[in-house]
């Protein structure tokens, strides 16, 4: 947050998302690509780009390149082993490529696979789960299921960059592909038509601010209740407090603020809302409360699967089942698993989140009995996993961390095995890492599905249920059983 408000310093484009260096570009000789040669694309890469050789054997990762295309590139890049390119003119064209729904394709820094049709770029995020789970001699005996919901329309929370220019012209959008500058949106085909709606109108208000530097980003979210708008903002300004408030009557939205530099409070400029959002139980919906900074996930109709997916998979919970669900946010799958009858541990490392987890047990207890208890704990660190697998003796774990997955608690479900784990995981490279702990200590792959969270992206959802087979395994003899 320290650079909020001033002017960041010009970056050089790498040219790919992800991958660091200081390298600039090299000269054309280097590349050993010439303008008029094609290029064979043979692959897909994980994050979506076509993967192809030179003459000379050295591999392309091409930008906009679709598998079984022959395409000239211009290379933006060069490294010892691989180049990165991206597409100068389509020789060929696959039978997979689809014109982007969206204008701003190509420019702005979402969504990346849209001129790859749907069907395909889920077969893509199946395929990469099971290559990754490859590499660590795990073998699943069919494809993943899949778990997907409407192409566009879908995501119900973003976040927005706001910039203003030397010539003090506002900008508001995504960051643009590989830089730090915004693509101004008016449109955006994956937002929830409430927030798409927002974009023209919410840049207009930002030209008309007396201080819109004081402005880092926008979140905005659509819950079943509401719909906010958080500005993150240096410091108060008691007109442009007045402006937003006129604009949360306009648009009928609710309107708060992060205010403050190192450690931001939070502000509303209109009543504050019930934020809420359904997910299913075994019989009946059950309503979570969220608050602003709360884990949430993007896609509400994929979330929704997700947890009916959990349900399913470990069907039948016996009454009073002990289950531990770790990493488990405001509970969007303890509060299910409880209702089919588990008594759940609820274990979070967010303070505040636990406070929400424990109001929402509480608040659906009307409906239905819940034995939910929420518990603030360090999930990274291996001593207090293996506490909290001492306390509980569950026969069922529920994992779903962030991006850096579950390695500590992996290695400790080895030493104090359960009878089921559902691990849920944003990243399927630790996925796959973590997997491996597990398959070595004796577990067994009964079911994965990739979840399409982000439509139009590489970005993928997992989930593996585990079950524990008595013995330890080699990771090649770690097959699902389908």
């Amino acid at each position: 947050m320290a650079m909020l408000g001033k002017r960041r310093p010009r970056l050089a484009s790498s040219g790919v998302s992800g991958l660091q260096g200081s390298q600039g570009q090299q000269p054309r000789e280097t590349t050993g690509i010439g303008e008029a040669d094609i290029l064979d694309v043979r692959g897909l890469a994980h994050d979506g780009r076509g993967v192809a050789r030179t003459a000379g054997g050295k591999t392309v990762f091409i930008e906009g390149a679709l598998l079984g295309e022959q395409v000239r590139v211009a290379v933006h890049r060069t490294r010892k082993r691989f180049d990165e390119a991206h597409v100068r003119d389509i020789v060929q064209a696959a039978p997979e490529r689809v014109v982007p729904p969206c204008p701003h394709f190509g420019r702005c820094g979402g969504c990346d696979l849209q001129h790859l049709a749907l069907p395909a770029q889920r077969r893509h995020k199946q395929a990469v789960l099971e290559e990754l789970l490859g590499r660590q001699g795990i073998t699943l005996a069919s494809p993943p299921e899949l778990v997907a919901g409407a192409g566009e329309g879908y995501r119900r929370r973003a976040r927005l960059g706001v910039k203003v220019d030397a010539e003090g012209v506002v900008h508001l959008g995504f960051r643009t592909r590989h830089s730090h500058y915004l693509v101004d949106l008016e449109t955006c085909t994956v937002l929830v038509p409430a927030l798409e709606a927002l974009l023209v109108p919410m840049r207009q208000l930002l030209a008309e601010l007396e201080a819109p530097r004081q402005v880092g980003h926008i979140e905005l979210l659509e819950s079943d209740r509401a719909v906010v708008v958080v500005v993150r903002q240096l410091r108060d300004h008691p007109g442009d407090s007045r402006r937003w408030q006129a604009f949360a009557r306009a648009q009928d939205v609710h309107v708060a603020r992060w205010l403050g530099r190192e450690a931001p409070s939070l502000d509303w400029l209109t009543r504050v809302p019930a934020i809420e959002c359904r997910v299913p139980g075994p019989d009946r919906e059950l309503t979570l409360g969220v608050a602003p900074g709360d884990f949430l996930q993007a896609n509400g109709e994929v979330n929704r699967l997700m947890v009916s997916t959990a349900l399913a998979w470990l069907s039948p919970l016996s009454r009073g089942e002990r289950v531990l669900d770790l990493f488990a946010g405001v509970g969007n799958f303890s509060l299910p698993l409880a209702a089919a009858g588990a008594h759940v541990m609820a274990a979070e490392g967010n303070p505040a989140m636990v406070t929400r987890l424990g109001d929402n047990a509480r608040a659906n207890a009307h409906a239905q009995s819940l034995q939910v208890v929420a518990r603030q704990a360090d999930l990274t660190g291996p001593a207090a996993v293996r506490s909290l697998l001492q306390e509980t003796s569950p026969e069922v774990v529920v994992l779903d961390p962030p991006r850096e997955g579950a390695e500590a608690v992996s290695r400790a479900l080895v030493e104090h095995p359960v009878s089921r784990l559902l691990y849920i995981s944003c990243d399927p490279a630790t996925l796959a890492r973590d997997a491996a702990h597990l398959v070595r200590g004796g577990y067994r792959i009964r079911r994965a599905a990739v979840a399409d969270m982000f439509v139009h992206t590489s970005h993928l959802e997992s989930m593996l249920l585990f079950e524990f087979s008595g013995s330890p395994q080699q990771a090649q003899g770690g097959s699902s059983d389908g």
